[in-house]
């Protein structure tokens, strides 16, 4: 979407405006919005992904809310501090994420509702994608049951697990 005003440039600036029940929105580009000089430029200013990220991650600030390990802690790997985490929104290598994962947990919880990413399967690869992860599921099913000994419905899953997996196979 291009600048309403310029129509040179991307609308980065995105404003919606609510009066009376009327709605007003306004897209600009960055340029544009600062050369108006008044509640675009500073909607432009104020928004920081950065600070909003930091507002998320600092929730030992929150009433009731216990760390659960010091502010500290780093990452075994590259050595990054959770405390700059939360300063930059960005994780130093993979390996953060398990450093940091008893704080991501309530982080995520708090932010999707759930501890674990439930987002969009890709389009062209989602039906490999459900497949995987039927597959994934049935192998853990599969374990419960030879545990609790129904041998039966083992049998049912080992089946199903093949046939899944053939159909992957092609």
């Amino acid at each position: 979407m291009l600048c309403e005003q310029c129509h040179t440039r991307p609308a980065t600036v995105h404003f919606t405006k609510i009066v009376g029940g009327d709605k007003t929105e306004y897209h600009l580009c960055e340029t544009c919005a600062k050369e108006k000089g008044n509640v675009f430029a500073k909607a432009a200013q104020a928004f920081d992904f950065n600070h909003l990220l930091s507002g998320l991650l600092n929730m030992e600030s929150s009433p009731g809310f216990a760390a659960p390990q010091p502010t500290s802690q780093r990452c075994d790997v590259c050595g990054l501090s959770y405390n700059q985490f939360t300063q930059t929104g960005r994780f130093g290598c993979p390996h953060c994420y398990d450093s940091f994962s008893s704080r991501l947990e309530p982080l995520l919880r708090r932010i999707q509702n759930n501890g674990q990413h439930s987002g969009k399967v890709p389009g062209k690869a989602g039906e490999q994608v459900i497949r995987k992860k039927t597959l994934d599921h049935l192998r853990a099913e599969l374990q419960q049951a030879v545990a609790a000994e129904q041998f039966e419905r083992a049998a049912e899953l080992r089946d199903e697990i093949r046939a899944l997996e053939q159909s992957l196979g092609q």
